[in-house]
């Protein structure tokens, strides 16, 4: 009887010091899965997890089971609810979806996710852990939209948010530099003036090595950029594109186009918020076996590339140059930059382009708009290659 009373008090001490946790339902559902755990085993600093939810007990709790599921595996993980009815101004700092968002924090960085999943969660975490240099880098000397610009046509907002994701903004000057070796992704934002044949020589070697590529277009872009469209297989057509569902979203500018709704790609499947793009080109693809193009934003049937001027009392003119929506403003292009035979673990399998003929949505005037910072980011995360997952 004293060897039995021993044990049990042995047992009874032993549950204080140490924790086992099993988990016998079907598939194990209630544990997170091994790429999970060893993507928390690798994050040393605490993670901050803010749901952004109403006081719906039963989200909330599901919040707190799936979450749950992380902290037994990460004993510093965080997690507090705020009811975004009642902090405006946060909601309005941090950009959240009316509809409530998960705000995930690790380190100086923040990711947001909307759907609550295993999957979801872990591949925020995963991006926020990456800790390589990507540099993302901005064509000079043309009158491009600058990444440090303050003024309404500057992108200095967008750089920082580019910053706070972790990533590196440069600027070059084609006439003084080469493209640097260690580039992720360039970007030429809507150049004001023609390239010099040197300058041109050396965006179009870059993009045949294989380079990924963000061009911010305009209407009526200035000539000698040329060799680039036929490069990447790809005609402007001429006009502005003016759309009449605006009035509907009470903009009174009919060159104002938005963008209501996405295909699926990996840039837009998870945007629910609407895009707005001031004085945007159409585009057209010519038929071209290298690339592999696939449709990214596209107007409404309500409009049409404006060739005339745009003042007072404007139609549709199907005599002149004109072409009736829906119109693609924005395409992506991709196309395998290695051979079977050369095919290694190191090599990235896809060069990657993006093409809109509108700079301004992410202009420092428009950033703000509902879904233009988040389709930003998107598109500048698919082209630097940092939209890798972990399956679950």
């Amino acid at each position: 009887a004293a060897l039995f009373i021993a044990i049990i008090g042995m047992l009874a001490w032993l549950s204080t010091q140490y924790v086992y946790q099993a988990d016998w339902t079907s598939g194990a559902r209630n544990t997170i899965s091994d790429g999970s755990r060893r993507l928390l085993d690798e994050m040393e600093q605490p993670v901050r997890i803010t749901a952004f939810v109403r006081e719906d007990e039963l989200t909330r709790n599901q919040i707190k089971d799936l979450i749950g599921t992380y902290q037994r595996f990460k004993e510093d993980i965080s997690l507090e609810f705020i009811n975004p009815d009642l902090a405006p101004e946060r909601i309005r700092e941090l950009g959240i979806a009316s509809g409530g968002e998960i705000v995930i924090r690790y380190q100086d960085r923040h990711e947001k996710i909307q759907t609550l999943s295993e999957q979801h969660l872990t591949n925020a975490l995963l991006r926020l852990t990456r800790q390589h240099e990507r540099w993302i880098v901005f064509l000079t000397g043309h009158g491009e939209r600058s990444s440090g610009g303050e003024t309404n046509h500057g992108l200095g907002e967008f750089s920082r948010e580019l910053e706070r994701k972790g990533l590196n903004v440069q600027s070059i000057n084609l006439v003084e530099s080469e493209i640097p070796s260690n580039t992720n992704l360039l970007v030429l934002a809507s150049p004001q003036t023609a390239m010099l044949p040197g300058e041109m020589g050396k965006l179009q070697s870059y993009i045949e090595k294989g380079g990924n590529l963000l061009w911010l277009a305009e209407p009526d872009s200035p000539p000698g950029l040329e060799p680039l469209s036929e490069q990447l297989g790809i005609h402007f057509l001429p006009g502005t594109v003016v759309d009449a569902t605006t009035q509907m979203f009470g903009i009174e500018n009919p060159t104002f186009v938005v963008i209501t709704g996405y295909p699926r790609h990996d840039i837009s499947r998870e945007m629910t918020t609407v895009t707005v793009f001031p004085e945007a080109a159409a585009l057209e693809v010519n038929d071209s076996a290298a690339w592999n193009v696939a449709p990214l934003l596209a107007t409404l049937e309500h409009s049409w590339t404006e060739t005339g001027e745009i003042e007072g009392e404007i139609s549709f003119d199907s005599n002149d140059d004109e072409r009736a929506g829906p119109l693609d403003i924005g395409i992506a292009l991709t196309r395998s930059t290695v051979s079977e035979t050369d095919r290694d673990d190191t090599a990235v399998p896809e060069q990657r382009v993006v093409v809109i003929g509108d700079g301004d949505f992410l202009s420092n005037t428009y950033l703000g708009n509902p879904g233009n910072l988040d389709l930003g980011l998107n598109i500048v995360r698919w082209l630097s290659h940092d939209d890798a997952t972990i399956e679950i």
